[in-house]
This record gives C-alpha cells, sequence and structure tokens, in this order.
C-alpha cells in the first residue's frame, strides 16, 4: 500500500463526505478543493489535491448513480439514507474503486476501505464496510457486465 495512494482515498472519501453532508456535486467539492491549494497563500491546513483523487472522484460521478443501487440492494437492514454518513461515503468510495479501478488489488481497497471506516466513523463500520466491500467484489464480473 502505497502511502500516496493511501491519503489519496482519504482526501477522496473527505470530499465526497463534505458533498453528500453539503447537499452539492462532490465535483463542486473537488473543484473548491483543488482551487484552495492553489491558492498563492494556502492555509497551512489546506491538503493539495492529487490526481488519483481527481480520478476517484471523477469516477465515482460516472458510476454514482450505480453504486447508490448497489449499496441499497445489498446492505441489508439499512437505507442509504439511515446508513452514518461516513459509512455510506467510504462504500461508495471503495465500490467504485473495487468495481472500475482496475490497478489496485481488491484486498487493498477493502483493507483501505476498512481503515477509512476505522478512523471516521463508529466501531461497527469496519465490519459493515468489509462485509458490503466483500460481497461487491464476489460479485464484481457480474455489475461490470450490467
Amino acid at each position: 500500500m502505497s502511502a500516496a495512494r493511501s491519503k489519496a482515498r482519504t482526501r477522496a472519501f473527505q470530499i465526497l463526505f463534505e458533498a453528500d453532508h453539503r447537499d452539492v456535486d462532490p465535483q463542486r467539492v473537488l473543484a473548491d478543493w483543488v482551487a484552495r491549494a492553489r491558492e498563492p497563500k494556502p492555509d497551512e491546513g489546506t491538503p493539495q489535491i492529487g490526481e488519483y483523487t481527481m480520478q476517484l472522484i471523477e469516477g465515482y460521478c460516472r458510476h454514482a448513480r450505480r453504486i447508490d443501487e448497489l449499496i441499497s440492494t445489498y446492505s441489508v437492514g439499512w437505507t442509504l439514507d439511515r446508513m452514518p454518513i461516513a459509512d455510506r461515503n467510504v462504500l461508495r468510495l471503495g465500490a467504485y474503486e473495487l468495481i472500475w479501478e482496475d490497478g489496485v488489488p481488491d484486498a487493498v481497497v477493502l483493507d483501505e476501505s476498512v481503515e477509512i471506516a476505522k478512523e471516521f466513523s463508529t466501531d461497527d463500520s469496519p465490519a459493515f464496510v468489509n462485509g458490503l466491500l466483500a460481497r461487491f467484489m464476489e460479485l464484481k464480473p457480474t455489475i461490470r457486465r450490467d
């Protein structure tokens, strides 16, 4: 696992989380983050936005409707609206990367998603995220054909 990729995933998660929380398009939030990072004197806490973060956000946006359908279909007992906002967005990011990013091993996507859930969500979230993404991993050939 590369530290740069881990950081890119965390940034992408934070962008999706903010977009969801504010009910705006993730690409708009991404553009805001990029603009802040490019200011002549950005705040010390302003994160730099790398290529992989942009790739993850743009990829997620291309498949957002399908990803939300998958999460809704396979998260037994949970609707998207009832799910903690952190879980929903970890799953969105993980599902996109797992299903549509071929350059990343599935096990890495699962591990990284679980780590983000541990850092940003509830004690129950890592197991929930792992279980649902593992199900998507099994269904990946079918999902990609649809």
